[in-house]
């Protein structure tokens, strides 16, 4: 047998099922003759006879009632199965991989994700924190987060967040020692926070005004590879940093640290979320782009 022939078998099961042809053409949604080929043309293919027909009724054979003996549980698998996966569409379930610098991580994606996981807890959600430029096809992400001007032509973007602004703090014990900045230029002269990223190169700090950009040439005592941890050397007093608003908005409003050349941090665009382009997006990553413009329906202006 092969697997052409399931479509005959399952239509020999609702014929000899419902002892008709006619109420199987109604459940199967094609006409009697159709029908009665089909399983001539099976019949034929197994060199046996299926079904014993007269001008009133129709029975299976010896042949054809165990046939459909072992038929029938067969197909009643099936039609289980594809009720599962229907039900898994219905109610997602699985496992939702998402790759994302650590900045969006703390940012915008922690939130989104416990709201997620309370409203769908038969998915499990792998989040991979990684700063560098991932294939998110060929490591097996279902989705990544990057800023949008970072993205292949060929991914779906989904915004995951508003705007967001750079800001350069320092610790007021540092600014007593060594003065405070007031213009770009300045800081050429101040104990600066750098951080390298995953593939080796430093963050160039590049402030903007009025549509004017200003490279600044940078130097300090200290290079670190996270965020988190340049804000922690600055309330230390270690020296200037230049960190997303996000970090520091509560060390600001406490007066733990002070934000410096803040007209030179103008707004820009924020995260995406980005998947393939696929006909058929995955139940998990489904229900949380719903998640995803909830929030963004929530939070824009009225």
């Amino acid at each position: 047998m092969v697997r052409a022939d399931l479509p005959d078998l399952a239509a020999f099961a609702a014929v000899a099922r419902h002892r008709s042809f006619r109420r199987a053409a109604a459940e199967l949604g094609l006409s009697p003759s159709a029908l009665s080929h089909a399983l001539r043309g099976l019949e034929a293919r197994m060199g046996v006879r299926l079904l014993n027909r007269t001008t009133r009724s129709v029975a299976p054979t010896e042949a054809g009632a165990a046939l459909l003996l072992r038929l029938a549980p067969a197909f009643d698998d099936i039609a289980q199965a594809v009720a599962e996966a229907g039900a898994q569409a219905a109610r997602p379930a699985g496992t939702l991989r998402l790759n994302a610098p650590r900045s969006a991580c703390r940012l915008v994606l922690m939130p989104l994700l416990v709201r997620f996981l309370a409203a769908y807890p038969d998915v499990r959600v792998e989040v991979a924190s990684d700063d560098a430029l991932t294939d998110i096809v060929g490591e097996g992400f279902d989705a990544g987060v990057r800023f949008g001007e970072r993205l292949a032509l060929d991914m779906v973007a989904v915004p995951l967040s508003g705007p967001q602004r750079f800001a350069v703090v320092a610790a007021p014990a540092y600014l007593a020692r060594r003065g405070t900045p007031a213009e770009p230029g300045d800081l050429a002269g101040h104990a600066c926070l750098r951080q390298r990223f995953p593939g080796g190169g430093l963050f160039h700090w590049e402030l903007e005004r009025d549509g004017v950009v200003s490279a600044v040439s940078v130097d300090g005592p200290l290079i670190l590879g996270d965020q988190e941890l340049i804000r922690l050397a600055a309330l230390d007093g270690v020296g200037v940093g230049l960190v997303f608003e996000g970090y520091v908005a509560a060390d600001i409003a406490a007066g733990r640290l002070v934000r410096l050349l803040a007209p030179w941090c103008p707004p820009f665009p924020g995260f995406h979320l980005y998947y393939p382009g696929r006909r058929q997006v995955p139940a998990p990553l489904r229900a949380f782009l719903d998640v995803v413009r909830q929030e963004a329906g929530r939070l824009a202006p009225p």
